[in-house]
């Protein structure tokens, strides 16, 4: 336990505010964790794009992804949808349900 003298709690106070200053890079480490969830994020919705457009046949219509859908489904592929997808204004199919 420390000193309760006045002097001691002062030098201590005064040593503990020299100590801050190695703390000078902390502003550092706050920016690398910004840069590093920025690339994350990015790093995520490339993922997403990929996902749900650049792995998948696009369709220039909806017509042409319903001719597309009913093939599908002529030959025992069931549960499909069509949707135009976000990220390149094209029609896509999609096991998944998706809400128009």
């Amino acid at each position: 336990m420390g000193s309760k003298k006045r002097s001691s709690w002062s030098k201590q106070k005064a040593e503990f505010a020299a100590g801050l200053d190695d703390f000078s890079g902390m502003d550092d480490i706050f920016a690398r964790e910004e840069a590093h969830r920025e690339r994350a994020s990015a790093d995520h919705e490339a993922a997403r794009r990929r996902k749900a457009c650049e792995s998948k046949n696009r369709y220039a219509s909806r017509a042409e992804a319903e001719e597309n859908l009913a093939w599908c489904e002529h030959n025992g592929k069931r549960g499909l949808s069509v949707y135009q997808c976000p990220y390149c204004d094209g029609w896509h199919l999609t096991s998944h349900p998706w809400d128009e």
